[in-house]
């Protein structure tokens, strides 16, 4: 999956919102400075040629609609950045958020939510007997 520039982030983030949209709705909910509409359209179209949004006529324009979800999107811009910068080691990662700083009730909370998901991992494993 491509990464996204910041321009074409911002506006999938309106379509991730609002599942359909036309241009014009897009930009209403577009953070100030509000880009041209020429410029919304086109960013639009990018994502439609790289696979992010899809689009269906609707009288003269069209309507676009997000067809990579936000969390798709998000796991594979983190497992990008794990490659690119932490040698494709999920522990050097890891080891990131310790070094932060995060104080010592966020740290928790990680492990809170990590400690789930290994519970939850254990409890879809399916028994041999």
């Amino acid at each position: 999956m491509k990464e996204l520039t910041r321009a074409e982030e911002q506006v999938m983030q309106v379509m991730w919102k609002l599942c359909t949209a036309n241009v014009k709705q897009i930009l209403e909910e577009m953070p100030e400075p509000v880009p041209a509409v020429t410029t919304v359209s086109t960013i639009v179209r990018i994502l439609d040629k790289k696979g992010f949004v899809g689009h269906e006529k609707q009288g003269r324009g069209h309507v676009y609609f997000p067809v990579v979800s936000r969390e798709d999107y998000r796991h594979n811009l983190v497992k990008s950045v794990i490659k690119r910068f932490y040698d494709d080691e999920i522990k050097k990662f890891a080891t990131f958020f310790s070094d932060t700083d995060l104080n010592e009730r966020e740290l928790a909370l990680m492990k809170r939510e990590i400690d789930a998901q290994l519970r939850s991992r254990r409890n879809r494993q399916p028994t041999l007997f």
